[in-house]
């Protein structure tokens, strides 16, 4: 599993600044070179019911396992049938932590877990982002882009004051 982990003498703050500029340089071309960069500058922390919002971006995402990737020299193995084929057996073991567990021990917010269990949760859900990112990564694919483009033709399939709490497939309201 491949795990990245946040040196230790590295803030939210620069990580968010970081993440802001490799988002900004991504929307405006990846031939320019920047210059010095003010760690301190608009950073602001976002909280939802009490948590730091995620506010990582995936063009940031990308770029942390590229150079991750570069420095060890394995681009050589990351086709997309191998990227692909990791991804799977990272959700077979995100889908193990879930497996055999009640429908009560499993309520929004996982409240009965340990906190050794939801980081657990989390490293196996960080090692189905990575391995995401990077696929499409190295199928060149804009994950910004397809993501909106899913949501708007998600909308237009389950328009909201038809479907509202029901689960029934899109066929079935056309």
């Amino acid at each position: 599993a491949v795990v990245l982990h946040r040196p230790h003498n590295m803030s939210s703050k620069t990580l968010y600044t970081i993440d802001k500029l490799i988002h900004e340089l991504n929307d405006q071309s990846n031939d320019q070179q920047i210059g010095k960069i003010d760690i301190d500058n608009d950073h602001k922390q976002n909280n939802i019911n009490g948590q730091e919002e995620d506010d990582i971006t995936i063009g940031s995402v990308k770029s942390m396992i590229k150079q991750f990737v570069i420095e060890r020299d394995w681009e050589q193995y990351h086709t997309p049938r191998n990227l692909l084929l990791a991804l799977v057996g990272e959700v077979g073991e995100l889908s193990e932590i879930f497996q055999w567990k009640s429908d009560d021990e499993c309520k929004p917010g996982l409240s009965k877990w340990s906190k050794p269990d939801k980081i657990h949760l989390g490293e196996e859900m960080a090692d189905v982002l990575i391995y995401l990112s990077r696929l499409a990564d190295v199928c060149d694919i804009n994950l910004k882009h397809a993501v909106h483009d899913k949501m708007a033709k998600n909308a237009k399939k389950y328009p909201s004051d038809l479907v509202r709490g029901s689960s029934k497939k899109y066929t079935e309201y056309q």
